[in-house]
């Protein structure tokens, strides 16, 4: 009894000094060691057990530990976990919202694991041939390029700001827009492709507009080099009617053909264009126009084969709906399409090399893990045996052949005779048989310069009538010239506006 009374003396004389000093950590550890000895003296003086003291001490808090420790009073261990994370890739499957168009929808699936050399590129280089290194060392074994160009006719006008007001196919001393490009990529890609041959096609013009395209040859002919595809380019822009309206969909197309015919071997189109597809003003909001459906529904269905797209970007734009083509195009077999802004590129305040070193990386840094795609997806080297088969008109008239170029034929000694249905799921409008086409690009290319009906249609939209007059003479419709700030004919700033009736 003694040694009881003198525990519970000394535990709350100890108390006051302990409690002023403010350290209830220590007034705890004091107060369960005097508990403890009190236990031990009421177990000696005839109690039970110590768990009788537990039972009436603490009965009456009516608290139950938690799930984190067990009957013995030890930490219970949480669940296993899983200590390493995966990294979920994405797949995407559509749903209806962009533009009336199925937004992707990402569903998580375990992430297959590349090999380390198929990698996106750095981007710290200062050169075009440490970008061509750099390819090679990501894991890039062959490339074939494949070049489209963009003859509609709002060139004449989207490069006002970025081209001193003239047409982006100017053909002068130096360089134009397409032409830089050109070289560019031409130049880093050249010692991927093994014979060095380069099939051109232009779309457009007024003999293809949204439904063909061109070939820079008569018989379907190859450019040997890219230094050839700059000199075919300046022959035939002086013969050329631009026209519109803008769609991809014929180039991928094309694009697709010459993969199949090559038997499934990788490829890179190289897509120049100085605006984004036509969108019609009577378009409704969230839906597509006839061009920008066909121009999704061919990126996706040339995610069937080993093929790249570059689109590259020149003028003054507007490029919002091709960053949205680059984000949110659903249903692929994997990402095969990279937009690139040319221009925003080239307009930085550093020294030439730079910016042409920056535009090739930006362009092609996506290459080598999209060719390390088709080869876990099994399309390199391999027939879809479903292409469009498309067959290029041939090129203006009058346009004088390249002396000397080592050149060579692509497809069937027949393609200028029989012309293949496109696949099911484009809007082509029904084929038509090629002799009744190549009347037709005969008749349109001995056309004068400007007809009737060029001259009744918005030169910007290429489909509503004129009826609106600036107060430098020329005309637009209402809705395409309501917005401008300079006319894009003679580009004066639009001081009057006149409608017309």
């Amino acid at each position: 009894m003694y040694i009881y009374i003198y525990i519970c003396r000394l535990t709350f004389e100890l108390l006051p000094q302990l409690w002023r000093k403010k350290e209830e950590y220590r007034v705890r550890c004091i107060i369960q060691k005097g508990f403890s000895f009190c236990r031990l003296y009421y177990f000696l003086m005839g109690g039970k057990s110590s768990k009788d003291w537990s039972e009436r001490q603490f009965s009456h808090s009516g608290s139950t530990a938690s799930s984190s420790w067990n009957q013995h009073g030890y930490s219970e261990p949480h669940p296993p976990q899983n200590l390493y994370h995966t990294v979920p890739q994405h797949r995407y499957t559509p749903s209806p919202s962009f533009n009336g168009v199925s937004r992707p929808v990402r569903v998580p699936q375990q992430r297959r694991s590349w090999h380390k050399s198929y990698s996106r590129i750095a981007d710290n280089y200062c050169s075009l041939d440490e970008v061509t290194s750099a390819l090679a060392q990501a894991g890039l074994e062959s490339s074939n390029l494949i070049v489209g160009i963009d003859f509609t006719k709002s060139n004449e006008w989207t490069g006002s700001m970025s081209f001193k007001r003239k047409s982006l196919h100017h053909i002068g001393n130096t360089q134009n827009p397409y032409e830089q490009a050109i070289s560019i990529i031409g130049k880093t890609l050249s010692v991927f492709d093994e014979d060095n041959l380069i099939p051109c096609f232009g779309f457009g013009d007024a003999s293809t507009r949204d439904q063909d395209v061109f070939s820079f040859y008569e018989d379907e002919q190859h450019c040997n080099g890219f230094e050839e595809v700059l000199t075919r380019y300046r022959d035939i822009v002086p013969h050329l009617r631009l026209a519109g309206p803008t769609s991809f969909a014929p180039i991928i197309e094309m694009a697709m053909t010459i993969v199949e015919q090559s038997g499934g071997q990788y490829h890179v189109l190289l897509i120049i264009a100085d605006g984004q597809v036509t969108r019609s003003v009577n378009t409704q909001r969230g839906h597509l126009s006839s061009q920008e459906q066909g121009t999704v529904d061919a990126i996706v269905k040339a995610s069937e084969y080993p093929l790249s797209i570059v689109l590259v970007g020149i003028g003054d734009g507007p490029w919002d709906t091709m960053r949205e083509f680059d984000d949110n195009i659903p249903a692929r077999a994997f990402d095969n399409f990279q937009f690139v802004n040319f221009m925003e590129i080239m307009s930085k305040n550093v020294n030439l090399s730079r910016k042409q070193t920056e535009f090739s990386l930006a362009a092609l840094m996506e290459i080598p893990s999209q060719y390390k795609a088709t080869l876990e997806l099994g399309i390199l080297g391999g027939r879809s045996g479903n292409c469009p088969n498309r067959v290029p008109l041939p090129p203006p008239h009058n346009v004088a052949v390249s002396v000397g170029s080592n050149t060579r034929q692509f497809g069937s000694s027949d393609s200028f005779q029989q012309r293949s249905t496109p696949y099911a799921g484009y809007n082509t409008g029904g084929s038509t048989p090629s002799h009744t086409r190549y009347a037709r690009y005969n008749a349109e290319a001995s056309t004068p310069p400007y007809t009737g009906y060029d001259s009744q249609v918005c030169p910007i939209c290429l489909t509503n009538p004129k009826d609106m007059a600036f107060g430098c003479g020329h005309q637009t419709c209402c809705d395409c010239g309501k917005d401008l700030e300079s006319c894009p004919i003679c580009r004066s700033n639009i001081q009057t506006r006149i409608r017309l009736y």
